[in-house]
């Protein structure tokens, strides 16, 4: 009976493995997303999509702050496409007659 114990027993190495391979992994730690992010073209755009990435490294009651800060820096770039200086607009001479 003693060998039939001995063929059953676990190596040490195999049994420390088991206990140290939970501590190694801890789903409620935050993991990157890695999502790929394909640049635009535009640097403050851009820049602001890549701000994404620090919610990466934050647990999800973090995230809010990052992905507020990106909506707002997306909103002003595109407020700011408007608000560009186009062709100056036709003008009137003081004298000339209302249309």
């Amino acid at each position: 009976m003693n060998d039939s114990a001995a063929q059953t027993e676990i190596p040490q190495d195999a049994v420390r493995g088991a206990v140290e391979a939970p501590e190694a992994y801890d789903p409620a730690a935050p993991a990157p997303l890695d999502v790929p992010r394909t640049p635009t073209g535009d640097a403050e755009v851009d820049a602001r999509l890549d701000r994404l990435g620090d919610a990466d490294h934050l647990a999800t009651d973090g995230h809010l702050e990052v992905y507020e800060d990106v909506h707002r820096g997306l909103r002003d770039a595109l407020t700011a496409l408007d608000a560009r200086p186009g062709p100056p607009a036709p003008t009137r001479h003081p004298t000339a007659a209302p249309r």
